[in-house]
C-alpha cells in the first residue's frame, strides 16, 4: 500500500552538530583535527600539492604528442551491419546511428569482423580492406563518403 510506505530503519539520520560542546563527539575541532591550513574554513589543497616540494607531475618528463586534429571513428564491424539490415538496403551513417550500431554522430568506420551474406550498400566515411572485400563478395558494393 502505497499510503504505508516507510524508508529502512536506519535510512534517515539527523545532520550532525558540529562545535558543541565535547561531550557531543563532534565538539571543539568539529571533527576537522587541530590547526592548519585544513583546519580553516576555505582552507583547501588543490590535488596534486605537495607541501611546497617540487609536484610528482612536474618531474616527471613530458613525452609524446597529441594531434588535436585527429578524426575519431566510430567502429562498426560487418557482421552487425549484416545482422542488422536486410538485402537491398542502405547502410549509411543516419540510419546506422538509428538503429543503434553507434552511440553518436561521429565519422563511421566499418571493420571486417564477422559474416555478411546479403546485399547491402554500405556508405561510410571509411573502410578496411577487409570489410571492402566481404561486403563485395556479398554482392553489396562500398561507398566513401
Amino acid at each position: 500500500m502505497l499510503n504505508r510506505l516507510k524508508a529502512p530503519k536506519g535510512a534517515n539520520q539527523k545532520k550532525t552538530r558540529r562545535g558543541r560542546g565535547e561531550g557531543s563527539g563532534l565538539g571543539k575541532t568539529s571533527g576537522r583535527g587541530g590547526k592548519g591550513q585544513t583546519a580553516r574554513s576555505g582552507g583547501n589543497i588543490k590535488p596534486g600539492f605537495e607541501g611546497g616540494q617540487m609536484p610528482l607531475q612536474r618531474k616527471l618528463p613530458k613525452r609524446g604528442f597529441t594531434n588535436i586534429f585527429k578524426t575519431v571513428y566510430q567502429i562498426v564491424n560487418v557482421g552487425s551491419i549484416a545482422g542488422v539490415f536486410k538485402a537491398g538496403e542502405v547502410a549509411d551513417p543516419a540510419s546506422i546511428l538509428e538503429k543503434g550500431l553507434v552511440k553518436r554522430q561521429l565519422p563511421v568506420k566499418v571493420l571486417g569482423e564477422g559474416e555478411i551474406t546479403s546485399a547491402i550498400t554500405v556508405k561510410a566515411n571509411s573502410f578496411s580492406k577487409s570489410a571492402i572485400e566481404k561486403i563485395k563478395a556479398a554482392g553489396g558494393t562500398a561507398e566513401v563518403i
